[in-house]
């Protein structure tokens, strides 16, 4: 093993010496706003003084099969003698170079609080061995039981070990957890899902995502990555071919299970089997965030949340809200890890940012509102009935009556993507939509939760999606989303067991909206809108779609109504940490470039970085086009390509995965290829093409 050793800046990377040494203080300013929040609940408790601690950089993790999984440690320097918990994150994202800067963050926070951090990439992945042949396999997870087990048996460890993560770690540290080993004491999963199929960038509301190729074409570039030698030794090579040979035709998979099914089951969580203390993360323009309040919700172990105005990112990441996060996870662990009185379990349940407005319609400034507190989940909202009716929403049905939304518009410019990239306003999709307003509010009303649209709905074809967004509308006709949600309608009963529609037949029809915290403001309009699909967030359905509704009794919005509080909750969380914003406005194409044809690139040229302490150049860039034409949506067209590079002087490493996907009104043709350079010459080339019947789809 080699140990690494200086001194950095928080939030930099810094040049390490290979020797190994002690240094103090890396996490203290972290830590120091959370610590100096006078108002702050926990006043009473402070953080452990900080410590030197000492860097490990690579040491082998041996599995019961004979793979090793390569790990780097942050050590408190007494646990030699006095034996420290350990906190655990466990992802395919490469600690030696793409994810070195984070692991090096955190680390030090909690090593230099006297918790040590292990960081072990997950098989196959970065520089550890094996193959990875998808997203949480069986494999990984008993892996990362067994890197329990090794964790908790070290000499430096006193037995004690949390799990965290975020995205993919916080996903697999929930499946983890689910095998109850022993040792797991407590665990921190952000920005995460339960169920890989409803919930995960595969399949929206039972129709096909344009994120599951987007993510596919990526996640090949982490399956196929090269390990670096400097880690793994001559064999680099070797494994590396080992790797591209194993890398699955991963889109072709995904697309071949259409249904909930085995497939999809096997890595959905049953949340009784969760026992330990958990503290869920997100945020509010994240998409995970919906499953993330259904684990509050459905988990029966002591448990917290906290859902912020922020999207896909740690709260202590977050532009320009960013929390001191530091002081939390250390009393997080500390708490649970070494018994100490934190007070945390005192507090609420749940703490979220109330937002007084759409975060797109706010910037360039931070996003208006406040932070609320609830002892118990749902404790405070009540669901306010609004009826869908021939003069709008109103609070009262009216006699039956009969709308209809003529398909074949392209609906969902103003929403493209289901990660990362915001919405913009909404009028244009809205003028192409069924809308339905409210009368000008007399009053600020605020909503915690997930509303729930129920329609009494039917469709002239035997396959169509039903979308529907909840939009703010402001005295000057601005109309900004607040939630949405989409479904294909042969899922209205069963994802496992779909059902084509009878054309003609109407359905009652349940359709839950992503959660969301917001103040619809005195003087702006409520609008539900109504489409037949949303694009380029799902492909389109086989036919155009008629959806036609029937109003009154039948049809209604449900949303999550919270009393206004008359006084301000204290987060007790350092706030507005992080300097800037998340910049100008965002925009999207929303003009045809020929009439009836839609075309959107959304091209991020190579952006290239040196990891200072390792010597890695970096590089990854991505050529993403979406194609259609109004009314044929055959017409469909998905495309995308993905470079990344890894170099070191004569380690000099390429990857390129792309993709092709474009449908008939009853099969998929789908082309994907991977291939791979080294030293500039071709090691490696794959294209593979199938043709995947559509599942009404």
């Amino acid at each position: 093993m080699t140990k690494e050793s200086g001194r950095r800046a928080p939030l930099d990377d810094k040049k390490w010496s290979r020797r190994s040494v002690l240094y103090l203080g890396a996490a203290a300013p972290l830590l120091a706003a959370g610590c100096a929040h006078e108002a702050s609940p926990q006043a009473a408790w402070a953080p452990p003084g900080e410590r030197a601690f000492e860097v490990t950089e690579h040491v082998w993790v041996t599995m019961p099969d004979g793979v090793r999984l390569s790990a780097r440690l942050w050590l408190p320097a007494d646990a030699h003698t006095a034996p420290a918990p350990v906190v655990f994150e466990y992802i395919p994202y490469r600690k030696r170079d793409s994810y070195r800067m984070i692991d090096a963050i955190w680390g030090a926070t909690l090593a230099s609080r006297g918790i040590a951090y292990a960081r072990i990439d997950v098989r196959g992945s970065g520089d550890s061995e094996g193959v990875l042949v998808d997203e949480y396999s069986e494999q990984e997870i008993a892996d990362g039981v067994s890197c329990i087990d090794w964790l908790a048996s070290q000499p430096w460890c006193s037995g004690n070990v949390g799990m965290r993560g975020i995205s993919w770690g916080g996903i697999n540290t929930l499946l983890v957890a689910a095998r109850k080993p022993p040792a797991l004491k407590a665990i921190m999963p952000m920005c995460c899902t339960d169920n890989s199929y409803t919930d995960d960038a595969h399949y929206i509301g039972g129709a096909l995502g344009h994120t599951n190729f987007q993510w596919g074409a990526m996640f090949k570039g982490v399956m196929a990555g090269p390990p670096d030698p400097e880690n793994v030794g001559a064999n680099w090579q070797e494994m590396w071919r080992e790797r591209l040979a194993a890398t699955p035709n991963i889109l072709t998979e995904w697309l071949s299970h259409q249904r909930f099914d085995e497939y999809w089951r096997r890595r959905t969580l049953n949340p009784a089997h969760i026992d330990v203390p958990t503290y869920l993360v997100s945020g509010w323009q994240d998409t995970y965030v919906k499953p993330v309040l259904h684990l509050l919700d459905s988990l029966d172990c002591p448990r917290k949340c906290l859902v912020g105005p922020w999207g896909h990112t740690y709260p202590w990441a977050a532009q320009p809200h960013g929390l001191d996060w530091a002081q939390e996870e250390v009393r997080w662990w500390s708490h649970w890890l070494k018994g100490a009185d934190t007070g945390i379990m005192n507090e609420p349940m749940l703490r979220a940012f109330m937002q007084y407005a759409s975060p797109s319609q706010a910037l360039p400034e931070a996003t208006p509102g406040r932070w609320v507190a609830e002892r118990n989940w749902r404790s405070s909202s009540a669901p306010m009935a609004v009826y869908l009716t021939d003069a709008g929403l109103s609070a009262h049905a009216s006699p039956p009556a009969r709308a209809t939304h003529a398909g074949g518009a392209v609906v969902g410019l103003t929403k493209p993507e289901w990660l990362d990239r915001p919405p913009v306003e909404q009028s244009p999709d809205d003028a192409r939509s069924l809308c339905f307003d409210s009368a000008p509010l007399d009053d600020d009303i605020e909503i915690l939760g997930a509303p729930v649209l129920a329609v009494r709905v039917s469709a002239n074809v035997r396959v169509a999606q039903l979308a529907a967004r909840i939009t703010e509308v402001t005295p000057e006709g601005q109309s900004w989303l607040v939630s949405y949600g989409l479904l294909n309608l042969t899922r209205r009963d069963s994802y496992t067991d779909p059902a084509p529609l009878e054309p003609g037949r109407f359905y009652d029809v349940r359709l839950n909206l992503f959660p969301t915290a917001q103040r619809f403001k005195r003087g702006s309009r409520i609008r539900v809108a109504l489409s037949d699909g949303l694009w380029p967030l799902a492909w389109p359905s086989p036919e155009v779609a008629d959806l036609t509704f029937e109003l009154g009794a039948h049809s209604r919005l449900l949303l999550p109504v919270r009393p206004i509080e008359r006084e301000p909750t204290v987060l007790g969380i350092g706030e507005n940490i992080s300097q800037g914003t998340d910049g100008e406005r965002p925009t999207t194409t929303l003009a045809p470039v020929s009439p009836g044809r839609y075309l959107i690139d959304n091209n991020s040229p190579p952006y290239e970085r040196t990891i200072t302490d390792t010597g890695v150049q970096l590089s990854r860039g991505s050529w993403e086009r979406s194609e259609i034409v109004e009314g044929e949506p055959t017409q469909c067209r998905w495309t995308q390509r993905v470079e990344s590079t890894w170099r070191r002087g004569e380690w000099q490493c390429a990857l390129e995965a792309s993709y092709e996907l474009s449908s008939t009104p009853s099969m998929f043709s789908l082309v994907e290829t991977l291939t791979a350079s080294s030293g500039g010459l071709e090691i490696f080339r794959r294209t593979h093409t199938a043709q995947i019947p559509r599942d009404l789809l």
